[in-house]
């Protein structure tokens, strides 16, 4: 632990393992869904194989995915949910894929801008880093003053959606740049009162060593 006086921390962030949602390249926002077996198994094997170094302070999405991800790769410590952290609401896309949705005019033209247009019936990406922004926020007020130390490192198991989001926000890079499978993430160094997200790297086998 270092003196809570400090401005940064090393922050990695995790996307949740994967469900059977994600394995069927469904939209899955707002959708509940525990992880799938195969999902399990591969955060199980990443953990083995050295991907997650210890964390001081995990933080989550409040969604079941989220949680059932800490439990396997945190399972001593208790996360701290951070609800602006939920996945983008796809709206009208949601539990969709390709298949679902590839005559549908208004997917075709979400396609055509580059996945900018707000989600139909749902959330735009603007007002998704809104949120996202104010999540980090919440878990810089606990980490950075209600903590009687500042911890080494903290570990946030969140959505695809809002790693990319806090990424290309506060890192630099465009939105897409930042799109990981189930079990992957980054690392990097989160820097306060500057909001500012830096020296990002990808999270590998033995990162922890």
């Amino acid at each position: 632990m270092r003196h809570r006086t400090e401005n940064q921390i090393e922050l990695m962030l995790i996307r949740h393992g994967a469900t059977a949602g994600n394995r069927e390249r469904r939209y899955v926002g707002r959708t509940d869904e525990s992880l799938c077996a195969e999902g399990k198994d591969i955060l199980l094997e990443n953990k083995k194989n050295g991907w997650y170094p210890p964390a001081d302070r995990i933080f989550i999405s409040p969604m079941r995915r989220c949680l059932e991800t800490a439990r396997i790769l945190y399972p001593d410590q208790e996360p701290v949910r951070i609800p602006e952290w939920t996945e983008i609401d796809f709206g009208d896309f949601e539990g969709k894929n390709y298949e679902d949705l590839k005559g549908d005019a208004r997917y075709q033209a979400w396609i055509d801008s580059g996945g900018a247009l707000p989600f139909p019936g749902g959330e735009s990406r603007e007002d998704f880093a809104r949120r996202c922004g104010a999540g980090l926020d919440r878990m810089a007020e606990f980490i950075f003053f209600q903590e009687e130390n500042l911890p080494e490192r903290a570990a946030a198991i969140v959505h695809g959606g809002t790693i990319m989001s806090l990424l290309s926000g506060w890192g630099g890079g465009e939105y897409f740049d930042f799109q990981v499978s189930g079990g992957e993430g980054y690392r990097c160094v989160l820097d306060w009162p500057d909001r500012r997200i830096r020296d990002i790297r990808k999270l590998e086998a033995q990162a922890c060593k």
